[in-house]
């Protein structure tokens, strides 16, 4: 299977991928913009502007919206990061036109309701409030937040709720105004879909919008440091992030397989130490997340109050220990399970046409798929173990704590033990 790629003259990107046999097809746009593309005074926005895509358009209720998509059997959705907004659907072929026909009118054609706006302005807020009660999701932002203080790329997707009971049309309108430009736009299909009539359907709705300049957000500055949050919980929540390389970066394979050799998965150093080994904890895990300019390795796990000193320890020791010692199995390990979930991804037309836009967005093009493997397979244990020595020996970290978290150990213990 190959990618086909098409930019109308304005800018606008339409990206496809024909995958034999299927009978259904994921169509959506992304748009390169999110919460690091908000103001100060309007953090929220973007995700609010996603809720009231569905809120009704010109020609549609927000009912019909539902309906015209559920009546031939698909299903439509949307989703806020920091750096994408997405709106998508996925439907059986012969209805491709139907679904790219309402996914364009939502996103072009939102009215922005002012009775809508209150309605989900108080949907948001439930939202915000149902996060701050869900510590193994809140304690992501306040992680971010504790990486870059003050900054656009350390605020939260939702926004605070004082900000978003503030938010009102012009606000949403001054978003799209500013953002959803066609240069900023890519439409991307995968599944049982032909290029050629997706480019000419895309032609007739998008190819008259006019191309505009176009800012960049705020450029991201690294700082680390900690955020504590004392509650009475049944566990102490902790995440610990070091800065990590952007999707460009030279190091972006090697950082993805340093974290899963570290806390990737069951076979993982830190999963195998401080839960099997030792039972301090139900889960443990590392990860590695880009952005366009900057990325964090983040450990997050939950453990009681009593036994959160020694699992930070033990982290901070494993961590040390690796940039030592990683052997070839693990790193081999862990190259295999990046390939096959690269792989599995690819089987459905939804990863996969999000698996279009974000390359595109990123690189301009599509990599083929073999360039893709190619890169994981070329990290080997030196560059995983130099890796993880420079993370180690690396600036600021960042922490965050919520729970029954007084006594636990705070950042500069955690450094020092980190440097032995």
């Amino acid at each position: 299977m190959s990618s086909d790629l098409t930019t109308l003259p304005n800018g606008f990107r339409i990206v496809t991928e024909t995958m034999p046999g299927l009978a259904s097809a994921a169509v959506g746009v992304w748009i390169t913009a999110g919460s690091r593309h908000e103001r100060p005074e309007e953090n929220g926005v973007a995700h609010f502007l996603e809720h009231m895509a569905f809120k009704g358009t010109e020609r549609r209720s927000a009912l019909r919206i539902a309906e015209e998509i559920e009546d031939v059997g698909g299903y439509i959705n949307a989703y806020t990061s920091r750096e994408t907004t997405a709106y998508y659907a996925r439907v059986l072929a012969e209805d491709v036109p139907l679904a790219l026909d309402v996914v364009s009118d939502i996103v072009l054609n939102p009215v922005f309701d002012p009775k809508e706006i209150e309605t989900e302005r108080h949907v948001i807020l439930q939202e915000i409030g149902q996060a701050l009660d869900t510590p193994d999701d809140i304690i992501f932002d306040w992680l971010q937040e504790a990486a870059y203080p003050g900054q656009a790329m350390g605020r939260t997707i939702l926004g605070p709720a004082e900000t978003v009971a503030r938010l009102g049309g012009a606000d949403l309108r001054g978003f799209v105004g500013r953002h959803y430009r066609p240069g900023r736009m890519i439409l991307a299909a995968a599944g049982a879909v032909d290029h050629d009539r997706v480019v000419a359907a895309a032609q007739a709705i998008f190819g008259g919008l006019e191309a505009a300049a176009e800012d960049g957000p705020e450029p991201a500055r690294w700082q680390g440091g900690e955020r504590r949050e004392v509650k009475d919980l049944e566990q102490v929540h902790f995440a610990m992030g070091f800065a990590g390389p952007g999707y460009r970066d030279a190091d972006f394979h090697t950082a993805q397989v340093y974290a899963t050799a570290l806390g990737g998965g069951m076979s993982s150093r830190l999963f195998q130490k401080i839960r099997e080994e030792r039972g301090l904890c139900y889960s443990i895990h590392a990860q590695s997340g880009s952005h366009d300019d900057t990325g964090m390795i983040t450990i997050y796990a939950g453990t009681s109050a009593e036994e959160i000193g020694e699992l930070a320890a033990l982290t901070m020791d494993e961590m040390a220990r690796a940039a030592g010692d990683m052997t070839e199995a693990e790193v081999a390990r862990a190259r295999a399970q990046m390939r096959a979930g690269l792989l599995m991804g690819l089987e459905s037309p939804s990863g996969r046409a999000e698996r279009l836009a974000r390359l595109v967005a990123i690189w301009g093009r599509v990599p083929d798929l073999a360039e893709a493997i190619a890169r994981i397979d070329a990290v080997g244990r030196d560059a995983v173990r130099d890796f993880g020595a420079r993370l180690v020996a690396g600036g600021q970290p960042a922490l965050a704590l919520y729970g029954p978290a007084g006594a636990a150990p705070g950042l500069g213990a955690l450094r020092a033990r980190l440097a032995g």
